[in-house]
């Protein structure tokens, strides 16, 4: 009897601590201040603002796509590309670089910049950046060659023919239908070294056949910009420095027309802080940037951009050092002073070998 009542307190022990077992495993659970909360609550909180992120309609108006093809998740780009578009953005809100850095949406930039409408891309030229490919590219895109390799190279260049339309050729209202909707790139290189290759192409080889470089704009520079008037020698890059970096060399650069898209600065060409462009490439990593490029416009599939030659594009800095080492001290600096918002806006460093 005495074992009977025994196994019948510890059968109801048994049940009894099962109960208050059951009772704290459901408090447990439904504490909110237990598992769920602490490691909930910031899924919770994160997940919207990432949803943001995700939908273009919340995205920050700096950050916001501009082209069809970025209209998805942008924060999937290259990091390297999204650090260009911020720097260009702190920039281009500087105070102090703004005569630098901003310019009007003229005639002059809407003629440097060429319209693919069956794919919804703007290009903006800046020549000696191997524009030339980029030209070929959109002209293949616009049906007028069924490849690059047919491309005459006549035709590039002849605007009549390479069924290129610029930007300025349309009315105000398309005009700004296509700034706000089209994908939209140009490509920069170090400011310098652009510049060196503007005059080795002008005024030493020359191989386009354009006299007028020779005979009409160096001759122009000389007079103007030539410390010893009795040298005899033809345009040397010491004049050419000396007259970009005039304060006052306007008056010469409206004589010499459109013939200046060769040397003015990026901000003159293409209006960077007033036009919001999808991408801008470097020729300096123009291996890597030339396919993104392609991909975010989607046409990667239809075109490619023709094969760069080894270290063509690699930024030679014996070169620069060569082609200013006959250049003054002051003319290097009024020179820098001039195309300092093309350094400060694409991240290019301040030539301090040259300036000090």
């Amino acid at each position: 009897m005495h074992h009977q009542w025994l196994l019948l307190a510890v059968c109801f022990w048994v049940i009894f601590m099962f109960m208050v077992a059951s009772k704290f495993i459901t408090l447990t659970f439904k504490d909110p201040d237990v598992y769920g909360s602490k490691q909930d609550f910031p899924f919770l909180t994160t997940m919207p603002e990432l949803e943001k992120w995700r939908d273009e309609k919340h995205l920050p108006t700096e950050l916001k796509p501009t082209g069809k093809v970025l209209s998805g998740n942008r924060l999937n780009q290259p990091m390297v590309h999204l650090e260009r578009l911020e720097l260009l953005k702190n920039v281009c809100r500087d105070a102090a670089l703004r005569n630098l850095s901003h310019t009007t949406v003229s005639k002059f930039v809407l003629d440097r910049i060429f319209v693919c409408d069956k794919h919804k891309i703007l290009f903006c030229q800046t020549p000696k950046v191997g524009n030339t490919q980029w030209k070929k590219v959109l002209i293949v895109l616009n049906g007028v060659f069924p490849s690059i390799e047919e491309i005459p190279e006549n035709v590039v260049h002849d605007h009549e023919k390479n069924g290129l339309p610029r930007l300025s050729s349309f009315s105000d209202s398309e005009i700004q239908k296509r700034l706000k909707s089209y994908f939209k790139f140009f490509i920069v290189r170090d400011p310098f070294e652009r510049l060196i290759s503007a005059f080795k192409d002008k005024f030493v080889h020359n191989p386009r056949f354009e006299p007028w470089y020779r005979h009409e704009i160096a001759p122009g520079i000389i007079r103007k910009y030539r410390k010893n008037r009795t040298e005899t020698r033809g345009l040397q890059f010491e004049d050419f420095v000396r007259y970009l970096g005039d304060p006052n060399h306007r008056w010469l650069d409206l004589q010499f027309g459109d013939h200046i898209i060769h040397w003015v600065t990026y901000v003159e060409l293409c209006a960077p802080c007033e036009i919001n462009y999808s991408v801008i490439g470097h020729h300096e990593t123009l291996e890597e940037d030339a396919p993104y490029i392609l991909k975010e416009a989607g046409i990667d599939h239809l075109v490619s951009y023709p094969t760069i030659p080894p270290g063509i594009t690699v930024y030679n800095k014996t070169k620069v050092e060569h082609y200013f080492l006959g250049v003054s001290k002051r003319d290097i600096r009024r020179l820098y002073a001039r195309f300092e918002g093309d350094f400060k806006l694409f991240g290019y460093q301040k030539p301090d070998f040259l300036l000090n």
